[in-house]
């Protein structure tokens, strides 16, 4: 009787044990198809969104799902790769963007230069938000921060010189995105007018002479704006490179030519009441250089570049990335286990 009882105590005691560690790893962690998987995250939050209640709720609703979350805020340049450093050396396996498309391009290009297994998770907090719409990812943050429990996929990025970005690189030739450009041009330019900054008249309009060269291509003239997409959208919603996918290992070219009479052109293509997308000159491509007689402004994901002489490549497969599994942007079968 006593070995049967301290055959039980054991029993009992190894229970209890086994239940102690049950409820640890379903704090820290959980086991897909014989994978853990952390539960443990960091999001890195734009410090505008400090005070947004919606954010608040829905990191105290991950928590309560057994989510190990912490939260820091950007302030200024850096914090964002600075952040992702300490998020990684505190053994986080698992980062949260949460904030507009600059915030996305700082954190995707520092887990990248990281070469990090660490996930990415998308919390679309800004104006345009334009990869996270194209992508299929919700806006609204509760539903965004599901994907958490997601699976990762491996998406590319683009890179140029020494930058990398998730989304898009567009190109205007002297100009930015205001919010001044005529109804007019919207109508006739689509996706490509939010690069011309503030004109009110097509007289406004004026081109550049550019060079594309990449593997069996090669194209050569004068040109009002460039797309080079990872992603398919920017500007708020314009579709520059409406079929890019952003795990190919390629990147999608939009060029839009200037017409020889720039003006006349566009104006007849207003008053026949067409569009311009069958303008566009397209092409998929692992990398493309750029040429370009006069200086052209670069936007990377909403940073400024600026160069004559510029390469862009495509690095397959560079970021892991918690999307749906339905998003149009994704064109691979999803991985059974993520690797260790």
């Amino acid at each position: 009787m006593r070995g049967h009882s301290h055959a039980s105590c054991e029993m009992y005691a190894g229970a209890d044990y086994r239940k102690s560690v049950a409820r640890r790893l379903q704090f820290v962690g959980f086991v897909r198809g014989g994978v853990m998987t952390q539960r443990r995250a960091m999001l890195i939050l734009h410090g505008k969104q400090a005070l947004n209640e919606d954010v608040r709720d829905a990191v105290a609703d991950k928590r309560k799902q057994g989510w190990e979350l912490d939260v820091r805020l950007t302030w200024e340049a850096g914090d964002a790769r600075r952040l992702v450093g300490e998020a990684l050396a505190a053994g986080h396996r698992h980062i949260v963007a949460g904030g507009g498309d600059g915030t996305l391009r700082d954190i995707a290009e520092a887990l990248a230069l990281a070469e990090t297994q660490a996930s990415l998770t998308i919390l679309p907090l800004g104006t345009a938000n334009d990869f996270a719409r194209a992508a299929g990812v919700p806006l609204e943050v509760s539903k965004a921060l599901q994907l958490m429990d997601v699976a990762p996929r491996a998406v590319d990025l683009g890179e140029v010189g020494g930058k990398l970005f998730l989304n898009m690189a567009t190109g205007g030739f002297g100009s930015q995105v205001t919010a001044n450009t005529s109804e007019d041009l919207k109508k006739v330019l689509g996706g490509a007018a939010y690069l011309f900054t503030g004109l009110t008249r097509f007289s406004e309009l004026h081109a550049a002479h550019g060079e594309l060269t990449g593997p069996d291509f090669h194209w050569r003239g004068d040109l009002l704006a460039l797309g080079i997409g990872n992603g398919r959208q920017a500007g708020g919603g314009h579709e520059l490179c409406p079929t890019a996918l952003a795990d190919d290992g390629l990147l999608d070219i939009s060029i839009l030519p200037a017409p020889q009479e720039v003006v006349g052109t566009l104006r007849s293509l207003l008053e026949g009441g067409l569009g311009i997308d069958n303008m566009f000159i397209r092409a998929r491509l692992p990398w493309v250089e750029l040429k370009s007689a006069q200086g052209l402004d670069i936007n990377l994901d909403g940073e400024p570049l600026s160069g004559e002489d510029l390469r862009f490549e495509a690095r397959p497969g560079a970021l892991q990335v918690h999307l749906p599994a339905d998003s149009p942007v994704l064109s691979r079968a999803p991985m059974l286990n993520r690797p260790d």
